[in-house]
């Protein structure tokens, strides 16, 4: 009898009765124990610190009533491909866990295991993308629309092809390397998926700036000039190594201003948008000040091992729902090559669901590097400015509804970080912009 027909005899028999279960459940308990603890600790839930003075967060006092009604248009108008996307993405979901179909379809395979949950992973994930097609050129056309795209449509198409390219080779290969280790594990194959997703997402983040970036913009130094001697010397006032400050090539795909810090240890570097560099100095400046905040807090590397805790817990959680869903969705074990469309659900449902609670975390980073920028500028009536015209620029949402402040929200809204700004001008004694 081969192995991979012992790992479907063991699936058949009833993963219910597996000691495995209550150990990868004890697992689970623990680490997420620990990653709550890590980051209720660790988060900086009031970056000002708790004597900054209370200022309420109102878009209508710095945003006129035509720019308020621009932005609220532009929302409402991308809300609808993005629910339906959103919708989409849980409905194929739900079929893949709560039904059979995905598993009898790949049951139609013929070839090695390898191969047939190869071409499984490969065609749950072509599928995906052809639905979604549609709902991203219309997106894409409202973008344009509204001024923030510059891209073709070919441009347009090889970026999601990059992207879907990059979606294969994580996400399918992880998915490939469970089956494989179901099938020499099938109680345990757990724990070295575990070790396995932490492992990848620190090789991930180390490798993200120098092989995956590349793949969509041009970077090139920030040319000899002014600019560049400021922000290499508020740098250095700040006491922050900074490997280079780089501009993108942004504006050949949108009009719209950001700037980022990627990476860490040497492969940190500054990422400005070629858009913003034509900005007024004094918003540039603040711009990488805010950047340069993360990199003085060590942001990366801080959201690469929590992300990388977050991963080994998940994989935990994905061996016990694994377990109590693949009854219902016609699978005999992790080591059947069928597996790997309820594999596919369940990973796209985590990604959703633990999205909320990665924003929460994240939006309160973005503060703490927004008073870094105050700190290190003293200029809260620059900052004002840069942020209305970051917004305006960008169109954001100036005035969020609950489900997508919660849902998509990874920085705090303009009026926030602006209330904030007045905030901080209080508590120094800085007149308040």
């Amino acid at each position: 009898m081969s192995r991979s027909d012992v790992a479907d005899r063991v699936g058949r028999s009833g993963a219910g009765r597996d000691p495995g279960i209550r150990a990868a459940g004890i697992a689970l308990l623990v680490l997420g124990a620990a990653l709550v603890a890590v980051v209720a600790v660790t988060t900086p839930w009031r970056p000002l610190g708790p004597e900054a003075p209370d200022v309420r967060a109102e878009p209508a006092l710095d945003f006129t009533r035509a720019q308020l009604d621009r932005a609220d248009a532009f929302d409402a108008a991308t809300s609808a491909p993005g629910y339906l996307s959103l919708a989409l993405t849980l409905v194929i979901a739900g079929v893949l866990v709560l039904t059979p179909v995905g598993s009898r379809l790949i049951g139609r395979l013929r070839g090695p295991w390898w191969l047939r949950a190869a071409a499984g992973v490969l065609g749950v994930y072509v599928v995906t993308l052809v639905l979604r097609w549609p709902l991203g050129m219309w997106m894409e056309s409202l973008l344009r629309d509204y001024g923030l795209s510059t891209q073709t449509w070919g441009s347009w198409t090889a970026d999601r092809l990059k992207n879907f390219a990059l979606q294969i080779v994580l996400s399918g290969v992880a998915v490939l390397v469970i089956v494989a280790l179901a099938r020499k594990w099938p109680r345990t194959w757990w724990i070295p998926a575990s070790l396995g997703a932490f492992a990848l997402t620190v090789v991930v983040s180390f490798a993200y700036p120098v092989v995956v970036e590349p793949m969509f913009n041009t970077f090139t130094p920030l040319p000899a000039g002014q600019l560049r001697t400021d922000l290499l010397a508020m740098a250095d006032r700040d006491g922050v190594p900074v490997e280079d400050v780089l501009v993108a090539d942004a504006s050949r795909r949108t009009t719209a201003l950001n700037a980022y810090v990627s990476g860490f240890g040497a492969t940190r570097r500054i990422v400005v948008y070629d858009t913003l560099v034509r900005q007024p100095a004094k918003e540039v400046e603040l711009v990488v000040s805010h950047e340069l905040g993360h990199a003085k807090n060590d942001d990366v590397l801080y959201g690469t091992l929590v992300g990388a805790l977050g991963a080994a817990a998940g994989t935990c959680l994905l061996f016990v729902a694994f377990q109590a869903l693949r009854r219902r969705a016609g699978v005999p074990s992790a080591g059947d090559p069928r597996a790997v469309a309820l594999l596919v659900g369940l990973i796209s449902l985590g990604s959703v669901l633990s999205g909320p609670a990665q924003n929460v975390v994240s939006r309160q980073i973005e503060a703490r590097a927004d008073v870094h920028a105050l700190d290190l500028t003293r200029d809260p009536a620059t900052f004002v400015t840069m942020q209305k015209s970051l917004a305006l620029r960008n169109i954001s949402d100036l005035s969020p509804n609950p489900f997508e402040y919660i849902m998509y929200a990874s920085h705090p809204s303009t009026a926030e970080r602006i209330a904030m700004a007045r905030s901080w001008a209080r508590l120094n004694g800085v007149p308040r912009p």
